[in-house]
């Protein structure tokens, strides 16, 4: 397990080379990568979301594509289309793939794009494949999509419809750095550019092996059934309107394993758990109109969730 740690300290370092600070975020990142799952990202503005997407790509040596959303985005533009192409005399369609076709996309300010275009992501999403016209394209392994929105901006945007939130395994928040932070970053990048090389630490072999050992990573009968009560309090707790599905159950047990993976541990810890509830649960569950009266978050409502669980 500790050889496990190394190499998750080696991807954190890494990328600490271009992202400065967010350990928490890039964290769980690298569960959802465990996980063989969706992520959305929010955050405000200028946190740096695509850098660090795409320098978690380039370590990796994965296929990497940047889908920018906006509202005249149609979904042949995401999935692909077919095109009339002369061949040895003869007129054919042939398929020409979209961006869809890469191992980590980025669907930047998905909120902005129509829900027809927003669906079009659905399938490879869920099934890792992407069907046009009477055929059917399987998409390579691993394949992920990270997505992000912009929690202030709402005008001109398409809010994401639970049922597609609900296939993002975990929702992170991007916040501001701290102080020394920003001064590190402002030294960073405020001269002259340095060109950081990165080295490949994992490939797409040992990340789809590591996939299969996070699954595999013990967790005690007492913890499984804590997760199950958690998740189950949310559709009858007082501050919750509408609760989480059982994918919230089994994304927080896979969660957790992919954590304490990462720190090298043999078995799922009730930090593993308490840690891994928020990004879960914040864009499954829905505040009832007492709880945002007084101004609560998700977030809020998580922890006092967490606590009377205990």
């Amino acid at each position: 397990m500790q050889a496990y740690k190394k190499t998750f300290e080696d991807v954190q370092a890494e990328i600490s080379k271009i992202i400065v600070g967010q350990q928490e975020a890039i964290e769980q990142i690298l569960v959802s990568l465990l996980c063989d799952s969706n992520v959305l990202l929010e955050g405000y503005p200028g946190l740096a979301k695509t850098m660090m997407v795409r320098t978690i790509a380039r370590i990796m040596d994965l296929k990497f594509s940047r889908i920018q959303n906006t509202p005249d985005l149609m979904p042949s533009d995401i999935i692909g289309t077919y095109v009339i192409e002369e061949i040895s005399g003869k007129r054919e369609f042939r398929f020409h793939p979209g961006p869809i076709f890469a191992n980590i996309v980025l669907a930047d300010e998905i909120n902005r794009a129509t829900p027809k275009t927003q669906s079009a992501l659905l399938e490879a999403m869920q099934e890792k494949q992407v069907t046009v016209g009477n055929s059917t394209y399987k998409l390579d392994a691993p394949f992920f999509v990270l997505a992000t929105q912009n929690p202030i901006e709402q005008e001109g945007t398409y809010p994401l419809p639970e049922a597609q939130a609900d296939r993002f395994l975990l929702k992170i928040k991007i916040g501001y750095p701290t102080y020394q932070e920003e001064m590190e970053i402002v030294n960073r990048y405020g001269a002259e550019l340095k060109d950081r090389r990165l080295k490949i630490v994992l490939d797409k072999t040992q990340l789809l092996a590591l996939q299969g050992y996070a699954r595999q990573v013990p967790i005690a009968s007492d913890l499984k059934e804590k997760i199950l009560k958690l998740v189950t309090k949310t559709r009858n707790f007082d501050l919750i309107q509408y609760g989480a599905s059982p994918r919230a159950t089994i994304g927080l047990i896979l969660a957790a394993k992919a954590r304490a993976l990462i720190n090298g541990r043999n078995h799922v810890a009730s930090e593993d758990i308490a840690k891994m509830a928020y990004p879960i649960l914040r864009h499954r569950v829905i505040l009832n109109f007492e709880a945002e009266r007084k101004g609560m978050t998700t977030d809020d409502a998580i922890t006092q969730l967490i606590e009377k669980t205990k």
